[in-house]
Order: C-alpha cells, then sequence, then structure tokens
C-alpha cells in the first residue's frame, strides 16, 4: 500500500499555509538594522526580496521600534511574490504584519517573540515536480532548515488557496493560528482550517505543545486530526525541532466509510472499499519516508506491511514495499463493497471492464514490491499461498514470479505491463498446473458436470487503456487441456443428440462417463478467438468443435458436434451451438442445419492434425500421456473422410 503523504497531510496543511509569512519574518528579521526603517525603506526592501529570491513590496507605512531588548517592526499591505523556481504571481499578501524580536543576549537565541499577521491572503501553488513557492531556496539546489523559534503566534482567518499538483490537491478555505487561550502559563498552540478540498468540504486541526517553552535542542510535539468526505485522518508525532518537516515521527489513524474517499484528504488514489479503518507510524529523515506497522481492514480483508520511500525533487520517486495479507476478498473492494451502485443500477452489458487503469503514479516512481497473502477470495474462486513480486520502472510493470495455489491445482506465471506510451500494452504467460475441476462447482450439491486435473497455458500481448481494451486487441494462444476426467454423461451424449441423451438431461441424471483427453486450444488474432483445437474423447462420444470468441463484443459462436462411438437408433444429426455472450451465454440445437453442418463429416485425422502441437505448448509431458497418446495415434490412422454417421 502506497501512502507516501497520508500520515503527515494534516501537518504539512497547517505548517503550509504558515510558510509564506514566515519566510519574509526571516529575511526582516536578518535585514533589520538600528535605524529608522522609512529612511531606508527602498534600500531595506530591495535587500529583502534580494535574499528572499522574490518580489516584495511594503505599499503602507513600515514601523521599527529598536531601541529595546524585543524590538518591534510593523508593516502594512505587504505582497510578496513567487520565486523564481515557479511561475510569476503573487504567493502572498498581508493587510498587516507585526514582529517582535528577542535579541541573542546573555545567551540567549535570535528568535520571534510575537508573530501577528492579520488579513492575510495565501497562495500556494507546487508543481508536479516537487517545486513549491513556500520553500525557503530552490529544492533542487539546497534544502531549508525551517525559520527562526517563535515564541507567540496570531493569525486569524486568513484566505488560504492551494494548488498542488504534485499529490493531487486543491484547497480553497481560511486558516488560523494562535496560543490558546486559558490559564496555562504557557499556552498550547493551535491552527485549525475549514474549507473544500478536492471539491468536498474538510476541516483540519493541530494542537502543538506551548510555542513560549519550544527549544532547538528537544523534539516538539503535536497531535492533528483532519476530515473530510466521511473519513477521518488523526495522530500524534514529533519534529526534530519546530516548523522543520525534514526530521518527523508520527503515528496515524485513519478511518470512513470509503477508502477512496482519502483521496480528499490526501491526494491518492486508493480502491473503493466498506468502512475502512489504516494505522501506522511514519518516520520521516530528509527526503526518505519510512512507514511500518501498517494494517488496513475493511469488511473481512485485511493488508500490513512497511513501505520505504526515497523521495527527490523533479527526479523520480523509489518505492520499496513489503505487504502481507491473511485474507484479501475482492467482495470488500470496488464500487458495490461502498455502496456507490443500487438494485435500480443499469447492469453492465459487458463482462470485461472498461475502466480505464490509473496510470500517472506507476509512470512518475519506481518501485519494488513483495506482496503475499494467505488467502484471497474471487467470488467463488479461493486461493491460498499467493506471491508475486512487482517491479515498476520507468513506467514499466513486471510481476514475476507470480504464482498462486488452489485447494487443488496451482498458478504460476509472469505479466508485463508497459505503460510509457500513450497507450499501454501488456504481455502475459501463465501456466495452471492440475486444477481440479470439480471444485468449482457452484451448487455444491450432487456430482459436478465436469471433473478432471486440468493443465492450461495462456501467451497473449494487447494493448489497451482498460482490461476490455486490451482484450479487444489481443493476439496469442490460449490452450486447456484435460488429459483425464468424467463428464454428466447427459452432456456428453447430447452433442450427439439422440433420445438418450435428452432423456438423460430431463431425468437431471448424474450418471458420469470417462473422459479419456480433452483439448481446447484457441489461435487469438486482434480480439478473435478462433478454435484452434477443440475436442472432447468420452467412453460414448467423441466431441469436436469449431467457432470463434470476439473479445470486443464478447459474443460467442461456437458449435459442438458428437460422435458416437456406439451405434444410435435415433439420432438428429444436429450441432450444439453456444452464442450469447461471455457473460449470458445459451446453448442450443441447430437442428436447421444438422444435414449440412454435422452430415459431412470430417476425418478424425484432420480434426486432431494439430493435437501434438497443442499438448506440447502447454506441458511436453502431455503427449505421452496414456489417453491423450492413444487418441493422437487413433488420428493418425484415420486419414480417410468418415462416412456420414446414420
Amino acid at each position: 500500500m502506497n501512502g507516501t503523504s497520508i500520515t503527515r497531510r494534516a501537518l504539512k496543511w497547517s505548517l503550509r499555509v504558515l510558510a509564506i509569512p514566515l519566510l519574509l519574518i526571516a529575511v526582516l528579521a536578518g535585514t533589520a538594522a538600528l535605524v529608522n526603517a522609512n529612511y531606508f525603506r527602498g534600500p531595506l526592501i530591495r535587500f529583502a526580496a534580494s535574499r528572499s529570491q522574490r518580489q516584495i513590496d511594503i505599499a503602507g507605512p513600515l514601523e521599527m521600534h529598536l531601541f529595546s531588548l524585543h524590538p518591534r517592526l510593523i508593516a502594512q499591505r505587504v505582497s510578496i511574490g513567487n520565486p523564481p523556481w515557479t511561475p510569476p504571481g503573487r504567493a502572498a499578501e498581508i493587510g498587516q504584519l507585526s514582529l517582535v524580536f528577542d535579541l541573542p543576549l546573555s545567551g540567549q537565541s535570535f528568535g520571534i517573540r510575537r508573530l501577528e499577521i492579520d488579513a492575510a491572503r495565501l497562495h500556494l501553488l507546487r508543481d508536479s515536480t516537487g517545486r513549491a513557492n513556500w520553500q525557503w531556496a530552490d529544492p533542487t539546489k539546497q534544502t531549508g532548515q525551517g525559520p527562526p523559534l517563535i515564541r507567540s503566534l496570531s493569525m486569524r482567518n486568513a484566505h488560504v488557496d492551494l494548488d498542488d499538483a504534485r499529490r493531487n490537491l486543491q484547497f480553497e478555505g481560511t486558516v488560523s493560528a494562535q496560543d490558546l487561550p486559558g490559564t496555562a502559563t504557557y499556552p498550547p498552540l493551535r491552527i485549525e482550517g475549514a474549507g473544500h478540498l478536492n471539491g468536498r468540504p474538510n476541516t483540519f486541526a493541530l494542537n502543538g505543545d506551548p510555542l513560549a517553552t519550544a527549544s532547538l535542542d528537544r523534539p516538539y510535539r503535536f497531535t492533528y486530526a483532519e476530515r473530510s468526505s466521511g473519513s477521518r485522518l488523526m495522530g500524534r508525532g514529533s519534529l526534530a525541532r519546530p516548523f522543520y518537516l525534514g526530521a518527523l515521527d508520527t503515528t496515524f489513524e485513519a478511518t470512513g466509510e470509503d477508502l477512496r474517499d482519502l483521496y480528499f484528504l490526501t491526494g491518492l488514489l486508493m480502491p473503493d472499499t466498506g468502512t475502512y479503518r489504516l494505522t501506522g507510524k511514519l518516520a520521516r529523515r530528509g527526503m526518505h519516508f519510512e512507514f511500518s506497522d501498517l494494517l488496513a481492514t475493511s469488511g473481512r480483508s485485511d493488508m500490513h506491511g512497511t513501505v520505504s520511500v526515497e523521495s527527490s525533487i523533479g527526479g523520480r520517486s523509489r518505492i520499496q514495499a513489503n505487504l502481507y495479507s491473511e485474507l484479501l476478498r475482492l467482495a470488500d473492494l470496488g464500487e458495490r463493497a461502498a455502496g456507490r451502485t443500487s438494485a435500480a443500477t443499469t447492469e453492465k452489458p459487458l463482462l470485461l471492464s472498461e475502466k480505464e487503469f490509473l496510470l500517472n503514479g506507476l509512470r512518475r516512481s519506481d518501485s519494488v514490491v513483495d506482496f503475499h497473502a494467505r488467502g484471497v477470495e474471487a467470488g467463488h474462486v479461493s486461493l491460498h499461498a499467493v506471491a508475486a513480486k512487482l517491479s515498476a520502472d520507468h513506467g514499466v510493470l513486471s510481476v514475476k514470479p507470480l504464482s498462486a495455489a488452489f485447494p487443488e491445482g496451482k498458478i504460476t506465471g509472469h505479466i508485463k505491463f508497459d505503460a510509457t506510451a500513450d497507450v499501454p500494452t501488456a504481455d502475459l504467460d501463465l501456466k495452471v498446473a492440475d486444477l481440479e475441476l470439480a471444485q468449482f462447482d457452484r451448487k455444491g450439491t450432487g456430482q459436478p458436470p465436469l471433473e478432471g486435473p486440468l493443465r492450461a497455458r495462456l501467451m497473449l500481448t494487447g494493448h489497451g487503456r482498460s482490461l476490455h481494451g486490451f482484450a479487444a486487441s489481443v493476439n496469442g494462444r490460449a490452450t486447456a487441456v484435460l488429459p483425464h476426467g468424467a463428464i454428466r454423461a447427459s452432456l456428453a451424449e447430447l452433442t450427439g443428440i439422440d433420445l438418450r441423451g435428452l432423456g438423460l438431461l430431463l431425468t437431471k441424471s448424474e450418471e458420469k462417463t470417462a473422459v479419456r483427453c480433452g483439448v481446447a486450444s484457441f489461435q487469438a488474432h486482434d480480439g478473435i478467438l478462433s478454435v484452434q483445437s477443440l475436442v472432447l474423447d468420452t467412453d460414448t462420444v467423441l466431441i469436436s468443435g469449431h467457432g470463434t470468441i470476439n473479445l470486443d463484443t464478447e459474443r460467442l459462436d461456437l458449435a459442438l458436434h458428437g460422435r458416437p462411438k456406439r451405434p444410435r437408433l435415433v439420432r438428429l444429426r444436429a450441432p450444439v451451438s453456444i452464442r450469447g455472450t461471455l457473460k449470458h451465454p445459451s446453448i442450443g440445437i441447430e437442428a436447421g442445419a444438422s444435414v449440412a453442418q454435422a452430415g459431412a463429416a470430417v476425418a478424425l485425422g484432420v480434426v486432431l492434425t494439430p493435437l501434438a502441437a497443442v499438448l506440447a505448448f502447454v506441458d511436453p509431458g502431455l503427449a505421452k500421456d496414456a489417453d491423450c497418446a492413444a487418441l493422437i495415434t487413433q488420428a493418425k490412422a484415420d486419414t480417410t473422410p468418415a462416412s456420414p454417421p446414420h
């Protein structure tokens, strides 16, 4: 789980809105002289602008009361421009700025005894590379060390607008900061704000140690809370020194109705979930962020682990993560889990999702993620011992190795996803070994319609902005082999379309017949799956088929033909058709085309010509399997067209 800004967002919000006036404070404090400020107004402002690399204007009076142990400065109608590493514009307009200094006398360090900001408007911005107008210096050249110590602070209802392209955050509202009034000798600091964050109502608050007792020699402690769109982010922590985010330790907890709503607090895109809880710790040292003890829960699903982020200004972030789940249920993810769908929602006609892939994070950062899950539930399919290593490098994601076990069977393989182009491309090679089909009987009563150890391989390439787009362009091969097993006799004999098969269906008979070898192989070209080999050899019927599957429209057009191995008194000689869509298939009997399609039977040798190569594609050892080898031998011997069955 990538949460590079979740835990520090409320704190950064609170301190960020103070960044611009604090910059001006540092400059004015460093340029103050024991003279009447108005006599040297022009040179003083030019010097301050040069030191800060910003255009500074003071349109109103500038007063300085300097002959005191606590000199005071008052400036009215102050404006501060953007630095040269951001676009031109104004970063702040302040109606009145009042400063009282502590001089470095008797071993006391220089600092701000009292800061008051009135009628302020702050315009904060950061681009996608991390350059911001609240930074003291060009972040690609040096890092700031934070402002001087401030012993008392007052900023009332400052209007703040923020456009943060790096974190996808847009905020507009008001922020206030002050020492909390009360009976305490040293009142604590309170920073709070309200407005709209990413279009949703947002409130946040920070309570810090009393500024009067703050020291550069010990950590500055704080608590924070932020709310938006039904989610709440809260925690506590400490800074190595006041107002300096370069060394930060904090714990955090986020709760809400949908994890996706964290976007309205953090700018991070998360999946939809039901009610969730997210906890953890964060330690920041410079541009290195270490998340530990992460735990996210929603429904019956959980995810926990560690995430390490090495960030950079203008460069690429590097992420290292180790994530583990006891149970991950797909039913706990998505719009349905979040309650964003209703019974009245129109059902989507397609099975494969048309939702576009989210690629910005993949293109902006590099990562290595080790993921393990004890169990994964996807509908009626249960997996265990799921393991994957994900590596992202400059927009190319590789999942290798990838493995998962069924109660009976295993899947392995690798995936490559290239998002460097406008339309991503993907390559996958997946293998299934000894997957017992009987375990997928949904009803769980009686005998399953088909059973046996399935082996399969998918080697596909394609391109698209969604799963459906990828499928609609796919090329490659997909093959499944059932070297032995059993099928419900009624289904097998129905392909021969005789009265016995119909009778078995009508009586719902669970009588079984043995499967000696079954193969379904498709060649994919531009999203069309064409049958290469489709055969099921049973004790009573040899079933073959042909047709196509269109993955763009998801339409099925398949036909099955049965060749009874024993004479039948009554036989319709009609193929069984499989039509409809992947989501809603339908099975029928094409009696009107019986003579044309089934009467001219093709020789077994022709039907099974590519069988040996197909078996080798899945597993070279399959061609030596007793039943499949016998079928190949039979095909080689049958090289003449068969007479129409009667």
